[in-house]
């Protein structure tokens, strides 16, 4: 296997764990910023998380001789295995964890969601109204659940981590 998306997913899985160490971290602050850097640290724990995966998927089409290059997504990989006439057991398990609505759907979904916003008129309706043109949609608004949050990012990057290990024992075989 490659060194260079093996190096590049580990490299992200360690990224987020030291960002939720500083997530950790900023929960315990008591200074006036520390709900933003809560949700700075919250956001940056699911962009490294994507990123892994992202890479996870570069590293399994390096494995299987497609181009890793062009693989952004699941179903890219899927194509270009399909395309070689390789069916992979790694395949079926992300697809199976993605179907499912199991925690990598979960975890995907939640770095969807910091990229969504509203426009100004719906802005302006809610109590908390911004003059921005675009307000953010914050992930955890209330702050009340920010410690069922860390232990949900927790249980994503183990079972991310877990999963990799996973996945490389059976590429290994292959």
């Amino acid at each position: 296997m490659s060194s260079v998306y093996i190096s590049r997913t580990n490299q992200k899985l360690n990224f987020a764990r030291l960002h939720l160490d500083q997530l950790k971290g900023a929960r315990e602050s008591v200074g006036w910023s520390k709900h933003a850097l809560v949700e700075s640290f919250n956001e940056s724990v699911l962009f490294h998380l994507a990123c892994a995966y992202g890479s996870l998927l570069r590293e399994i089409a390096e494995v299987y001789r497609a181009e890793p290059a062009s693989i952004d997504s699941l179903e890219q990989l899927e194509v270009a295995l399909s395309a070689q006439g390789v069916e992979t057991p790694e395949v079926r398990e992300l697809k199976q964890l993605l179907a499912a609505e199991g925690w990598l759907s979960a975890m995907l979904g939640a770095y969807n969601a910091c990229w969504s916003a509203e426009d100004r008129v719906q802005a302006q309706s809610a109590s908390h109204a911004s003059l921005s043109e675009i307000h953010v949609i914050q992930v955890n608004p209330d702050h009340n659940e920010e410690g069922a949050v860390i232990e949900q990012l927790e249980q994503w990057l183990d079972g991310f981590r877990e999963l990799v290990d996973r996945l490389r024992a059976s590429m290994k075989e292959w």
